[in-house]
């Protein structure tokens, strides 16, 4: 295996992890914009999905994405098996709390991860390589991380939301701002670091 692909692999199981557990807090941004924690962790997986497709083909990226549904699973199944043990009586209440608070998600919150994920992540793998012209040797890496990202973070947003919390209050406001502030980030962020993690790719496998 190419130690890029390795290490970009090793990563990116690390990220779907814990992007469900930073969602928990809200960050405040310049502007008066606010996103989800978890964002950054996405912002990762956007950025290393790419690499990987630049660097080893659509074929390895969408693996690399089929397979980031092991870690992100196992996650989920240790994570229902720590709530359901007892704690131990020695433990204070104020810490349990906020340890099932941050880690209690409803199943209708993992369906909705697990959907957002899968689909998200393809459509940036799809339309990132798509985008490549023929012998254009990567000369439109940073328009084609900046267009894949944010489309594919619009989508994550409309496909989390609805499915979380639809019927649960009004997703609106919330819909239109997240997607805002999740496209911005990903035409601001996503295109100088994919560009980098290809460089850095391509010299860890020279």
């Amino acid at each position: 295996m190419p130690r890029s692909l390795f290490l970009f692999a090793v990563v990116y199981g690390g990220m779907t992890c814990i992007a469900g557990v930073l969602g928990n807090k809200q960050v405040a941004l310049p502007g008066g914009l606010a996103v989800e924690a978890g964002i950054f962790a996405f912002l990762w997986l956007v950025m290393l999905s790419s690499a990987v497709a630049e660097l080893h083909g659509r074929a390895v990226a969408d693996r690399l994405v089929r397979f980031g549904f092991v870690p992100l699973l196992v996650s989920m199944a240790l994570i229902a098996l720590v709530l359901a043990l007892p704690p131990s009586p020695k433990m204070e209440p104020e810490r349990l709390a906020g340890f099932e608070l941050v880690l209690g998600q409803s199943g209708r919150l993992m369906a909705a991860g697990l959907i957002a994920y899968g689909v998200s992540q393809t459509l940036n793998v799809h339309l990132f390589s798509r985008m490549r012209g023929a012998g254009d040797g990567g000369a439109m890496l940073w328009l084609r991380g900046a267009v894949a990202g944010v489309l594919s973070q619009i989508v994550d947003t409309l496909l989390f939301i609805t499915i979380a919390f639809y019927g649960v209050f009004p997703i609106a406001d919330l819909l239109i701002g997240q997607a805002l502030t999740k496209a911005l980030l990903s035409a601001l962020v996503v295109p100088p670091l994919i560009i980098g993690l290809v460089r850095l790719g391509r010299r860890l496998d020279a």
